[in-house]
């Protein structure tokens, strides 16, 4: 029986082999490496994974899909959303770290990097196809419009490389909107920050971004008691993300409840 792509789900099949070809030979799975991949759908990227490295464990949220997907005793079916799998048991089960791809619902491509963020020392790399616009917000550099909350939250952690380019025509049903594969490579030393302090600090910051950060950012480190020096005569999206860590760092821990 034929699946119709379900909008609920941002549900948009990759189609063009080429594509796919191009896609897979970034990934370059090898048997043995514990591939986990997000959405398969059809199976599009699967079939050619699997050619490559046998095994496959596969995460879907879409019941019919997934109770296609059982049927294949080469694939380990994890029936849920994404933002609720733990990933640290399937490399736990595995006994080495996860490569994780897909092609992304772009209604929740941002909530996914974030969820993966939080367990990216069981990660060994990421593949995903994501709306373009996403990748240029991920990849972006200091000064760039798109660069934003997304881009220093993961660089923080991650190198980030757009690898290509996808037009609508590849999918069925084609999206609006230009698609583009990117590779997040987790850094080996990434600076140790608290994330929740990092990630209230830079979301302070691009509050208002057209504002210069003594008025979003000079008054929360005010109220934070921080009594350093930080260049506030600035935008947000002109710091770089090590002056970020390093103000991350730098900025007093705020009080535990009830003290």
């Amino acid at each position: 029986m034929k699946h119709i792509a379900r909008k609920r789900f941002g549900q948009h099949f990759l189609t063009d082999t080429t594509v796919l070809d191009d896609i897979v030979r970034a990934i370059d799975p090898r048997p043995g490496e514990a591939l986990v991949e997000i959405g398969p759908g059809l199976g599009a990227l699967t079939d050619p994974l699997l050619e490559r490295c046998q095994r496959l464990t596969v995460i879907e949220l879409d019941r019919d899909l997934a109770a296609r997907l059982r049927k294949r005793p080469e694939l380990t079916v994890v029936e849920a959303d994404v933002l609720q799998v733990d990933f640290r048991p399937l490399a736990e089960q595995a006994g080495r770290k996860l490569r994780v791809v897909g092609n992304l619902p772009y209604n929740i491509s941002s909530p996914i990097a974030f969820h993966l963020l939080d367990q990216v020392d069981v990660i060994e790399d990421q593949h995903f196809m994501l709306q373009k616009e996403v990748v240029d917000r991920m990849a972006a550099a200091p000064g760039q419009k798109d660069y934003g909350r997304l881009s220093v939250m993961l660089q923080w952690r991650y190198e980030i490389e757009s690898l290509l380019e996808v037009p609508p025509e590849a999918f069925a049903p084609p999206p609006r909107v230009d698609s583009a594969v990117v590779r997040l490579t987790p850094l080996r030393t990434p600076p140790a920050v608290d994330r929740v302090r990092l990630g209230e600090l830079v979301a302070v910051a691009f509050s208002q971004r057209r504002k210069l950060l003594r008025h979003s950012l000079g008054r929360w480190l005010e109220q934070q008691g921080f009594a350093g020096d930080f260049d506030l005569q600035r935008r947000a999206e002109e710091v770089p993300v090590h002056e970020y860590l390093a103000l991350a760092e730098a900025v007093p821990a705020a009080p535990a409840d009830g003290h």
